[in-house]
This record gives C-alpha cells, structure tokens and sequence, in this order.
C-alpha cells in the first residue's frame, strides 16, 4: 500500500484510483453512519476525494494514509453537519440481514426498535457518531481510532462513554 500512496502523491492517477478503490466502501459506510443521508455523504466523499488528491503531495509518512484519510471524510462530515443543521440528519437505515423474523409481529417489533435506535444515534455529535462506528461497528482498536480521529485515547475513551450513556438515555426516554 505504501507503494501506492508514493505513487499517487507523486500524481499518478492509476495509483490514487487504487487507493480509493479500496476505500470506498468502508469510507461510504463511514460518512452515512455520520450524516445518517446518502446525498450528503455523497458531498462528503466528494470533498473527501478532492482534498485526498489536493493534499496526498503534502502527507509526509505514507503508512500514516488511513488514519490521514479518515479524518479528512470525518471533517468533511462535521463541515456538512454545520452547514446544513444537525436537525434535519437522520441515521441510514442499519443493515437488515440476520434479522429477518418469522412473523409480521417480530418484524414490526424489530423496525420499532431500529427506529428508535435511529432516533438516539441522531442525538450524537459527528464525532462521537464516528468514534461508535469505527469502534462498535468496524472493530477498529482504540489506538487506531484515536489516531484516525487526530485526539488522544483518553478522550476516544471519554467520547465513546459518553456516546453509549446518551444511546441508553435516549432509548430509555424513547421506550417510555
């Protein structure tokens, strides 16, 4: 991978497609977990992608791409956020696979409880939404997402305390 970040930043343009490539997925998921909206993570990846080519000359350590990378997609999402309104988010509907139950009854009760699941992550700022999916969702260590987030592990830790507390309390308030 490093060979390909050389590569791009010296402006090969196969090499950026590469490393994008490999991203792209992940890096949706990312941004729609944040922005909760496909258009606007759309925006993001756009900006994501023009500030990736605009700025790879200027990365110094190309084993440090991902964690440089993802924090200019959370950026991204955090300047969408502010200029669009925080109220109008909401959370793309979480995967449905395995979930599927065996009558009309469960599957009522199980969109209910993604609705209201989507309901509390709304409540969550764009970083402690990004610090929940790369922990929760993608398994990423802390260290690793303290260093994607560009903040200490300490407040990654405080972050995602505060996350699931504001989860819980919302769907607690939710439930009654």
């Amino acid at each position: 991978m490093n060979d390909l970040v050389v590569r791009a930043s010296s402006g090969d343009v196969e090499a950026f497609a590469g490393l994008v490539e490999e991203r792209q997925d992940r890096m949706t998921r990312l941004a729609v977990g944040i922005l909760g909206s496909p258009s606007d993570a759309d925006d993001a990846l756009q900006d994501w992608l023009a500030s990736l080519w605009r700025n790879l000359p200027n990365l110094r350590q190309a084993e440090r791409f991902d964690a440089w990378s993802d924090r200019i997609l959370v950026n991204a999402c955090r300047r969408i956020l502010r200029s669009r309104g925080r109220d109008r988010r909401r959370i793309a509907a979480l995967p449905s696979e395995g979930l599927e139950p065996a009558s009309a009854q469960g599957h009522e009760d199980v969109s209910m409880e993604r609705d209201a699941l989507e309901r509390a992550f709304e409540t969550l700022s764009a970083e402690d939404r990004a610090a929940v999916i790369l922990h929760h969702l993608e398994g990423h260590p802390l260290a690793d997402i303290a260093d994607r987030l560009d903040v200490p592990v300490g407040t990654l830790k405080a972050r995602l305390h505060r996350a699931r507390f504001a989860l819980r309390r919302a769907l607690e308030e939710d439930a009654s």
